[in-house]
């Protein structure tokens, strides 16, 4: 199914929290692209824009499969959207190598957010929706993207990526304002 009918369907799902075991555990590849994977990916559409996300990996919902989908702009200012299937991330090295540090949110860790160091550029291979190769390289919100959704797929958080010290402010301040994100958000 096209991206434009993806995005017109589907059903918003409760987001699973951190500490969840679909979240901390790697996923199952996709094999089928079949109308099950094409249902998954509009309900992921419909989530991610109900919860107002830069993306979502299908770990999110609950489904332990490698896919995420993306609905943000790249390092252009230029809105993208798609689907990846089994991603994998190739990050820049040596001198090409630049890190950003930038505010970073999960939404299965909703409102809470902090400055994570990540490389500006990203490589992104896998598969799109029909099960064809794709291959993308993006800066700014879309670069970060592949990366935090492509740790999701692995079976990391961001929150791993952090300190200690950091990490419990994170979580401290998830606590904070948890209550405006009940159990079953943004499926109401």
């Amino acid at each position: 199914m096209p991206v434009s009918a993806l995005l017109r369907l589907g059903t918003a799902r409760p987001i699973i929290r951190w500490g969840d075991e679909v979240l901390h555990t790697p996923a199952r590849p996709v094999t089928d692209y079949g109308s099950d994977l094409q249902e998954l990916l509009a309900d992921m559409f419909a989530t991610n824009t109900s919860a107002d996300g830069a993306g979502l990996a299908a770990q999110q919902i609950g489904v332990d499969l490698a896919v995420f989908i993306y609905d943000c702009t790249d390092e252009t200012g230029r809105r993208r959207t798609g689907v990846v299937c089994n991603p994998v991330v190739e990050l820049p090295t040596g001198r090409e190598r630049h890190l950003v540090d930038y505010d970073e949110g999960c939404l299965s860790l909703p409102g809470a957010y902090t400055e994570l160091a990540r490389p500006e550029f990203a490589t992104c291979r896998g598969q799109d929706q029909y099960g064809d190769d794709i291959e993308m390289t993006a800066g700014g919100t879309l670069g970060r993207c592949f990366q935090h959704e492509t740790d999701h797929i692995n079976g990391i958080v961001f929150g791993d990526r952090l300190p200690t010290r950091r990490r419990k402010r994170l979580y401290r301040d998830h606590e904070h304002i948890a209550s405006r994100f009940p159990l079953g958000w943004p499926a109401q």
